[in-house]
């Protein structure tokens, strides 16, 4: 068996200002490397063997806070720019706006470099990816990035592979849908979105008919294999992570800012409203952090 865990990455300057962010390469804010610290400090328990990160750095650096709390000998980091955000093409860095203007249509909207939130997983910005493109990619990753190694601890008998992907919160929730898709007692009904800044999910994956220590012999490339999500969105290691500035009309805690965080954690937006107003003093009280 081996254990798969997906981390979303912690807090971005772009989270802050409310802008399309896919693969515009925003850093942690400073609340978001205190999420990261945390996580990585949750986690000093927890063996990791393997640890995947997409190369953008608000991914990348929550991975290394995660590899750093681990023990020696430390698991190696490998990127792989198949666990990158949807991209959002000539959407990137402009305002996110949650509902189109019924009276224009979304090819005026793109002329006028106004960018709505896209309702149908076809659909996608001038030169970005739709949801369905995104989906095959994560199909992708979980081919090349996670199959070979189930395969090679069945083969094995290791019953101690924990391997973990530090990703974005829509590219997470299309790779946990795939990886469940492999299960070969069905697939249950469930969508895996919402994951909150460096919340994790995590799966088991075992050959059917595999037993602790034994190995097995494997002849063909797709056997049988039992998927089961044994925790999902999993944030306990942030609840006492506060804010050192912005704190009470930051993004955090304003509720027109909700929707946004929703839906850059993976989870499908309902019920549009008004245009979000950006958060751009906050991202100002970061930057000064930073600074100082």
């Amino acid at each position: 068996m081996i254990t798969v865990t997906f981390v979303r990455h912690g807090e971005s300057m772009d989270n802050l200002r409310s802008v399309w962010a896919g693969w515009s390469d925003s850093p942690l804010s400073n609340h978001g490397m205190n999420q990261a610290r945390a996580l990585g400090e949750s986690f000093t328990d927890t063996r990791l063997t393997t640890i995947y990160t997409s190369p953008l750095k608000r991914a990348h650096m929550t991975a290394t806070a995660l590899r750093d709390a681990q023990p020696e000998p430390k698991p190696m980091i490998i990127i792989s720019p198949l666990l990158k955000e949807q991209h959002f093409g000539a959407a990137e860095g402009s305002p996110w706006l949650i509902r189109q203007d019924p009276s224009r249509t979304l090819e005026e909207h793109f002329a006028d470099g106004r960018y709505p939130v896209l309702y149908e997983r076809t659909q996608k910005f001038p030169g970005g990816e739709s949801l369905d493109d995104l989906a095959a990619r994560a199909d992708e990753a979980v081919r090349q990035l996670l199959l070979h190694h189930i395969l090679q601890a069945a083969r094995i008998g290791s019953q101690d592979d924990h391997i973990a992907l530090v990703s974005h919160g829509l590219c997470i929730s299309e790779m946990v849908a795939a990886l469940v898709k492999q299960n070969h007692e069905g697939t249950p009904d469930t969508s895996y979105r919402g994951l909150r800044n460096t919340a994790w999910a995590r799966v088991t994956v075992q050959v059917k008919g595999e037993r602790a220590g034994e190995v097995v012999c494997i002849d063909e490339d797709d056997p049988p294999l039992l998927v089961k999500v044994t925790d999902f969105n999993r944030h306990e290691h942030i609840s006492s992570v506060k804010r050192q500035k912005g704190g009470i009309g930051s993004s955090a805690y304003d509720p027109k800012q909700q929707k946004i965080r929703d839906f850059f954690g993976g989870k499908a937006v309902k019920d549009p409203v008004e245009a979000l107003e950006r958060s751009e003093s906050n991202a100002e009280d970061e930057v000064t952090l930073e600074r100082n």
